[in-house]
């Protein structure tokens, strides 16, 4: 099976040196970035979702192969809470469409406020069109039980695997793929550190078990500090293999 790794987000100017020839201009870094990565996650989405020209330039710019992942916005999953959906999943399928075969996940990253609500998560996967790969990240201890998986099996959705300070790592696999999302080591806050080549031996482990039970794998590393998300990424990539 395929796995896919990258990073959450492509543009950030202590990436200079790292992963761009320092100086490069911001608006060539996609280009920069997609001679390394076969996929990214969107980011900036969550705080302002982009236009439909936007998803139609990100499929002519990219290159074949290439998946990008989306994370939905909070006006939806922080500001509505998911609540009465439907004027956003339309947006959000509109944009989905103009990507085309450039597509890769959309990411539903729930608020830590947010305790489990099994029915309204149930009306908005059933809302979403099925041609929408979706995964979805839980930050309230509540959503981490067995109906809830299965709610999320019964829909195709992913449950969103998640490494991090404080969050829970739950080796679940809910949907026919496994999006994970490397949060970073750092026990005491989120985003920070470098995973050791001791940790990341231990993910591609793990992905190669979910490789062998025929799943498809999207791992995104966003501890992007310093470049620790480039470097790792590279890592992994190397121990998972082609």
């Amino acid at each position: 099976m395929v796995t896919r790794i990258g990073t959450s987000g492509w543009s950030y100017d202590h990436w200079d040196g790292v992963l761009y020839r320092p100086g490069l201009p911001a608006r060539d870094r996609l280009a920069a970035y997609v001679e390394r990565f076969d996929t990214v996650e969107l980011n900036a989405s969550f705080y302002r979702w982009p236009r439909e020209s936007s998803f139609a330039s990100w499929r002519r710019r990219l290159p074949d192969g290439f998946a990008l992942s989306v994370k939905a916005p909070r006006g939806l999953t922080h500001a509505k809470k998911l609540y009465a959906p439907e004027v956003w999943i339309d947006r959000i399928a509109r944009c989905w469409h103009e990507l085309g075969d450039r597509r890769a996940v959309l990411l539903v990253q729930l608020p830590p406020g947010m305790p489990r609500d099994d029915a309204r998560l149930d009306y908005f996967l059933g809302a979403l069109p099925d041609w929408i790969r979706v995964a979805v990240e839980f930050r309230h201890e509540s959503w981490h039980v067995e109906d809830v998986f299965r709610l999320l099996e019964r829909h195709g959705a992913a449950y969103c695997v998640i490494s991090g300070a404080d969050l829970p790592c739950i080796l679940r696999a809910t949907a026919p793929f496994v999006y994970l999302r490397l949060h970073g080591p750092d026990q005491h806050s989120l985003y920070g550190g470098s995973y050791s080549d001791q940790d990341l031996a231990w993910w591609a482990d793990r992905i190669h078990e979910w490789e062998a039970s025929g799943h498809e794998v999207f791992a995104y590393f966003n501890n992007d500090g310093g470049g620790n998300a480039v470097r790792n990424a590279q890592t992994l990539r190397h121990l998972v293999g082609p």
